[in-house]
């Protein structure tokens, strides 16, 4: 008697075991939807979260919103999301010229903006409704992050602009901002790699990893 109910112990202890394992192991799934910046301090998110989450970037650069028009369903169909932040801007509101001997052919003073603010905020609402059609995950959006005095392809005041218009469609959809402007744009001032560039250091990166981490940690909880 005393042997059938220790076996019955160890069972049970088994199964516990077992269910507590399971639920270690479940972790969220989060896809991380952006331009260079995002692949820039998604690896330091990534490692940071590794205990509570997988985290993906989607293949590549996002650029434009054009390019995330063409390209969402694709990227929201290769999983199961529990969270998708995503970002567009900064390819959007750059100059281009075909003349242009400046990596990307940027040229704000002759050339043509990508997306006019008005088509910015079209395919952001068409990006947003496709989105929702195709996930049930909790939505983030990333505002625009800063741009340099001397960055060839872009004027600073536009990043200011697109985040505004972009702030309003999401609060419109009823999808949660992480506002990085201002703490970019602090990074940038100590580890940027220019006043022409505007991407960061690897430092730079992963200073705004641990911004992107905090607020990504809040959502899970």
């Amino acid at each position: 008697m005393k042997k059938m109910k220790y076996i019955g112990l160890l069972l049970v202890l088994g199964v516990l075991m077992i269910s507590s394992l399971s639920f270690k192991q479940k972790k969220a799934k989060i896809l991380i939807i952006g331009d260079s910046i995002s692949n820039g301090y998604t690896p330091f998110v990534k490692e940071s979260m590794k205990d509570v989450a997988e985290v993906y970037h989607n293949p590549g650069n996002a650029k434009h919103t054009g390019n995330g028009l063409e390209h969402i369903e694709s990227w929201l169909a290769q999983g199961e999301w529990d969270i998708v932040q995503f970002n567009w801007g900064l390819w959007d509101l750059c100059y281009r010229h075909p003349d242009s001997k400046v990596q990307g052919q940027r040229d704000k003073a002759n050339g043509k903006i990508t997306f006019s603010l008005e088509d910015y905020e079209s395919n952001l609402r068409a990006i947003v409704k496709k989105i929702k059609q195709k996930t049930d995950a909790k939505l983030i959006f990333v505002t625009t992050s800063y741009v340099p005095t001397e960055e060839a392809g872009r004027y600073v005041e536009d990043a200011i602009k697109y985040n505004k218009v972009a702030r309003k469609v999401m609060q419109e959809n009823g999808i949660e901002i992480n506002d990085i402007y201002k703490v970019s744009k602090k990074i940038h001032q100590e580890y940027g790699k220019g006043n022409d560039d505007v991407h960061y250091t690897t430092k730079g990166y992963g200073e705004l990893g641990k911004h992107i981490t905090k607020f990504l940690e809040k959502k899970l909880k």
